[in-house]
């Protein structure tokens, strides 16, 4: 069949397509270390799963309104008030299934032919395929290492043209675990409010922080009125597979999202918004854990990255990954990740998965095991010690 030529702006995920070449592996009784797929390894809290099974015999089986269950809505407004992020009325709060729709309406709704979007390179690769699909220009905004993998408010500055209509933000950042400062966030903030620039903030990692408090544009005044935020309860309650996002968008924004939402979907299925409340609402000891527990895989895999020759690695300040430089072993970052998954049994992401200013880098997700960890150190030092690195 002939498609639309606009189809072939659509990319993908190449942790899906790296992870099916590992499952290939194993099928032949080779073992794999799963460093690829970003999502945690733990169980969705029981209390979760009970509300989502009580909700589907209590007949949570038939639609809901389109923006989502005004229970649920009212919850996602309580917990980002009651976590100091914003104050935001419910009706300014849709519910999706899964984060990835919040995206793809966000710039289908804003963005269009001669419209740019700005988004972080490295960055998660969506960003760059949904703003191309919808016909508008990708700009990447580079994140250098020497800038802790941050945007630098003067190198954005000089990308913005008049053209620009949208700037995507994403922290803690995948795959870089970088996340935005107080001072960041309001240089981008007097940049985006000069140039009347919309914000799309991704802050579905908000949850996974190692230092600090997490710090928004929507801490600074005026742009919540032309900020729309991201989140969902994937990484935050290891729900991934449960598809749930949800957005909250300037009131103007609601009603042509919800045209969006009725058009695409029709709505988030209901028993899993009762779940999602509950996750909301239930006790927060099993979130605590489970980010101590990344803090502790994440010091685990930092060190023994910093101890191999030639491979160095910034400490993550957000998220679950490892994006530790290689550019002296002096092979491509997707020839490494070949090596690594084929030779030493490791199944990890170049960093030219997630944009050319990635060339030099690797994604490491230490959402795993301590003792599968250890075991992919060990591959991994062995596979670089037989390389000659560049002076």
């Amino acid at each position: 069949m002939d498609l639309v030529p606009h189809m072939d702006k659509l990319g993908t995920e190449s942790a899906f397509a790296v992870l099916a070449k590992a499952k290939e592996l194993e099928a032949t009784g080779r073992r794999i270390v799963h460093l690829e797929i970003g999502e945690p390894d733990f169980a969705t809290p029981a209390h979760i799963v009970e509300a989502a099974v009580d909700a589907l015999r209590g007949g949570y089986t038939h639609y809901v309104p389109s923006p989502g269950l005004p229970e649920l809505r009212r919850s996602v407004s309580e917990y980002l008030e009651r976590s100091g992020r914003m104050q935001a009325s419910p009706d300014r709060v849709i519910i999706a299934p899964g984060a990835k729709p919040i995206m793809f309406w966000t710039i289908l709704a804003l963005c269009g032919p001669g419209d740019e979007v700005l988004y972080p390179d490295p960055g998660f690769p969506m960003y760059q395929s949904i703003s191309a699909f919808a016909g508008a220009t990708p700009v990447a905004v580079p994140l250098r290492e020497e800038n802790g993998f941050r945007i630098h408010p003067d190198e954005l500055a000089e990308l913005i043209t008049p053209r620009s209509k949208l700037l995507i933000l994403n922290s803690p950042h995948n795959p870089c675990g970088s996340a935005l400062s107080e001072a960041d966030c309001e240089a981008v903030a007097e940049l985006c409010l000069r140039h009347d620039i919309v914000v799309l903030t991704d802050e579905v990692y908000a949850s996974v922080r190692y230092g600090d408090r997490h710090h928004s544009v929507l801490d600074v005044e005026g742009m919540e009125s032309r900020t729309v935020l991201l989140d969902g309860w994937s990484k935050t309650f290891a729900m991934t597979g449960w598809r749930l996002g949800f957005g909250v968008f300037p009131t103007e924004l609601v009603e042509p999202i919800t045209k969006l939402v009725v058009n695409s979907v029709s709505c988030t299925s209901a028993f899993s918004q009762v779940a999602a409340q509950a996750a909301l609402e239930g006790p927060w000891q099993p979130v605590e854990d489970m980010v101590a527990e990344f803090r502790r895989r994440r010091d685990l895999i930092v060190a023994g990255l910093n101890a191999m020759a030639g491979i160095t690695c910034v400490m993550p300040e957000g998220a679950f990954y490892a994006f530790p430089n290689v550019k002296s072993l002096g092979v491509p970052a997707d020839v490494l990740q070949q090596q690594l998954l084929e030779e030493a049994g490791v199944a990890c992401l170049a960093g030219t998965a997630f944009g050319e200013w990635g060339e030099g880098y690797l994604r490491l997700s230490y959402a795993c095991s301590v003792s599968d960890i250890e075991v992919a150190l060990r591959a991994m030092a062995d596979h670089v010690s037989r390389l000659s690195p560049v002076a």
